[in-house]
């Protein structure tokens, strides 16, 4: 019979490959790309990048990373994700996901949304801590 570790809890999600990602590094514009993949993760994440680093109301910064936040949430659970556990940074693929969370909680303490800062800062921690260290500091 074979022990089953109940405390281990859930195992890490893994996203599979994304092919905004590969669009984005080949320059095309993410207004575009988000027109052939409205679903990505990537192309919202460089959407709320791009309108942050481009001076964009912080309103817009949270509004395109919400957007991804939650087509991230349909993306996880479509791929095995239970509401919790592990989306490691490692993992290329499950940084779209991850930066856009990390934008919510930056753009959301921007607005004074405190209650979501928390949350999302905590979501991201407890999703990935190298994801966490890299993007919140």
């Amino acid at each position: 019979m074979s022990h089953v570790d109940l405390m281990a809890g859930p195992p890490p999600t893994h996203l599979p490959d994304d092919p905004a990602e590969i669009e984005l590094e080949h320059g095309d514009a993410p207004a575009d790309v988000v027109r052939r993949h409205p679903s990505s993760p990537f192309v919202w994440a460089a959407l709320a990048e791009q309108a942050r680093d481009q001076g964009a109301d912080d309103v817009t910064v949270y509004a395109y990373a919400r957007v991804g936040y939650h087509r991230s949430l349909d993306l996880l659970r479509r791929n095995g994700w239970k509401g919790h556990g592990p989306v490691p940074w490692e993992h290329e693929p499950n940084r779209g996901f991850l930066r856009c969370l990390a934008l919510l909680a930056l753009s959301a303490r921007a607005i004074g949304e405190d209650d979501e800062w928390q949350r999302c800062a905590e979501f991201l921690r407890d999703s990935s801590p190298a994801a966490a260290d890299a993007l919140l500091g």
